[in-house]
C-alpha cells in the first residue's frame, strides 16, 4: 500500500510557526508532522519523510547543524530552511538546501517550492 500524501516534516520551536505551517501544509494536500525541536525530529526519525523544513535559530541542535545530520542519512531530501533572524549572512552556510525563506514568508512561494522539489511522483505528476 502506497502513502497518498507526501509528508513534510516541520521543525520549529515557536508553536505559532508551528502551527501554522501545518495548517498551510495539510490545506495543500501534504501530511504534516510538525515538531518543536530537531532532537524529537530524529528520535521519531526521518523514514517516510518527503520533505524537511526547519527554523534556523533553534535552542539545543539549530538548523544548520540539522541540515547537516540530514545530509549524512538521507542526502536527496530536500530541506528548506527558514527564519526571522539575519541568520544567512555567510552564504556559504546556505549551501545544500533546496531553499530558504525570511519569516514572514509568502506561502505561495513555499507551497511552490516544495512541490518543485519533490519527485514528480509523489505530486501525482
Amino acid at each position: 500500500m502506497t502513502r497518498q500524501r507526501p509528508v513534510i516534516a516541520v521543525v520549529d520551536d515557536d508553536p505559532r510557526i508551528l502551527e501554522s505551517l501545518e495548517d498551510l501544509l495539510e490545506s495543500a494536500g501534504y501530511a504534516a508532522c510538525g515538531f518543536s525541536s530537531a532532537q524529537l525530529l530524529l528520535v521519531n526519525g526521518l523514514a517516510g519523510v518527503d520533505v524537511l523544513i526547519t527554523d534556523i535559530g533553534m535552542p539545543g541542535m539549530d538548523g544548520f547543524e540539522l541540515r547537516d545530520l540530514v545530509r549524512k542519512t538521507r542526502p536527496d531530501l530536500p530541506v528548506f530552511l527558514i527564519t526571522g533572524r539575519h541568520e544567512i549572512a555567510d552564504q556559504s552556510r546556505v549551501q545544500g538546501i533546496s531553499g530558504f525563506f525570511r519569516k514572514p514568508f509568502d506561502s505561495h512561494a513555499l507551497l511552490a517550492a516544495i512541490g518543485e522539489a519533490l519527485p514528480e511522483s509523489r505530486t501525482g505528476g
